[in-house]
């Protein structure tokens, strides 16, 4: 393939990554009809249409979609690669995105580099709040963060949070109406905040252990929010028992605001961990950031 090519498949990338050829060009800085150009000799050159245009908009082809997720990688390694030489001959700069629950947004992610950023004011941070189980490689993140250390094998896990524990709590005035329960069976007569997760395809269930028992109850009630911060809102409220980690909790229990029950049932697990593929070349923003949200080491 002649080397001119290359500038095409470049060209064609940012295209398909954009839908637009303006958007592109700007990204590219060239022109729209210099784009159009590279584009039309790729497509004569493999004798395949790779984009299907409109006047709305443009897409890939079957073709098209195929030489993208084929070759785009190999460019962004090699724009990570350039990246991470150009860092160690400057300050870290650049953006790390990042996907990640709105817990672990709030308690490990902001408190956290909320200390370091102030001293790389060319780092960008973008955190995404996403329940989901989300590709971070198809989806162009960095990295992301959840519970545990089990990830696929092209994956690093590196611990950033402590192991944790759930807290089901109500408030005074719920219990001044409702027995507290002496057993997660008991749960099924109270009136109990919900939590939708894409992950777990509905409501996630209320997770119990105790010695060698181990129980999983689906509890019902009157309200169901996709986040922790509107169960905790409902909680204190008086509108129900909640399923909350015990570090959201703490100061209300603390004020008794909120009352703790079935705390012989929780027990503690695997904390938090940020995952990124093994094959991401460490820039100097990226380095920056994992150094910050990585926990340190227990103390013997």
């Amino acid at each position: 393939m002649a080397r001119n090519s290359y500038s095409e498949l470049l060209a064609f990338i940012h295209v398909a990554r954009e839908g637009s050829f303006t958007r592109a060009a700007a990204q590219m800085g060239i022109s729209t009809s210099a784009l159009s150009h590279a584009i039309r000799a790729l497509e004569s050159r493999l004798e395949v249409r790779l984009l299907t245009r409109t006047t709305r908009s443009v897409s890939t082809t079957e073709a098209g979609e195929r030489l993208f997720e084929r070759i785009a990688p190999h460019f962004e390694g090699i724009d990570s690669e350039l990246a991470a030489v150009r860092d160690q001959r400057s300050r870290p700069a650049g953006t790390v995105r990042i996907t990640t629950a709105e817990h672990a947004a709030n308690t490990l992610i902001w408190p956290k580099l909320a200390k370091v950023l102030p001293q790389y004011p060319d780092i960008t941070v973008e955190v995404t709040v996403n329940y989901a189980r989300t590709d971070i490689v198809a989806e162009r993140y960095d990295a992301g963060v959840r519970l545990g250390g089990e990830l696929a094998n092209d994956m690093i896990a590196v611990r950033i949070g402590p192991d944790a524990r759930i807290a089901v709590v109500g408030a005074p005035d719920y219990f001044a109406h409702h027995p507290k329960p002496s057993s997660p069976h008991e749960l099924a007569e109270h009136n109990c905040i919900n939590l939708r997760l894409p992950t777990h395809g509905g409501l996630l269930p209320w997770e119990f252990e105790k010695g060698k028992r181990e129980l999983t109850v689906k509890v019902t009630g009157s309200w169901i929010f996709n986040s922790v911060s509107p169960i905790l809102r409902a909680a204190l409220a008086g509108q129900g028992l909640a399923y909350l980690p015990e570090d959201v909790a703490t100061e209300h229990l603390a004020a008794g605001r909120l009352i703790r029950v079935l705390d012989e049932w929780c027990q503690p697990y695997t904390g938090y961990h940020l995952y990124y593929p093994s094959r991401k070349p460490a820039s100097g923003a990226f380095a920056v950031v994992l150094e910050a949200l990585r926990e340190p080491a227990p103390a013997d």
